[in-house]
């Protein structure tokens, strides 16, 4: 997938705020290392977080753009400590449902595979 399928996939699945804010959390659930998802979902879920980093967002604070911008390029020891404290203040502000919800949305408009896309995928592996 290439940032430009994801932000024409963006155009026309625009993100409510708090779904902006589900981007920001994943991002840094990636950045540290705790994100549970396939490599090539985390690749989207970068270029989606890049495709909506500069939209509203509702509950995160908008200096946490900085912060990852400085992990991506140098990501050292001190950094990924700010990152984890930053991703479990997020993950405390996004409630789980909304943050499932979310993935679900993802997932039923086409940008992550479904759970079925990805069983065919594994028997077609095999």
């Amino acid at each position: 997938m290439t940032p430009t399928h994801v932000a024409h996939w963006v155009e026309a699945n625009p993100l409510i705020p708090v779904h902006v804010d589900c981007a920001i959390a994943v991002m840094l659930k990636i950045l540290d290392g705790k994100c549970k998802m396939k490599p090539d979902e985390k690749i989207v879920m970068a270029l989606l977080y890049d495709a909506v980093r500069t939209q509203p967002h509702e509950r995160l604070d908008a200096n946490v753009h900085g912060l990852i911008a400085e992990a991506r390029a140098n990501l050292d020891e001190q950094l990924i400590n700010r990152v984890y404290e930053q991703r479990v203040l997020a993950e405390t502000i996004i409630s789980r449902p909304v943050m499932k919800g979310f993935k679900a949305m993802l997932r039923e408009r086409g940008l992550l595979d479904s759970p079925q896309e990805q069983n065919e995928q594994r028997e077609a592996d095999t």
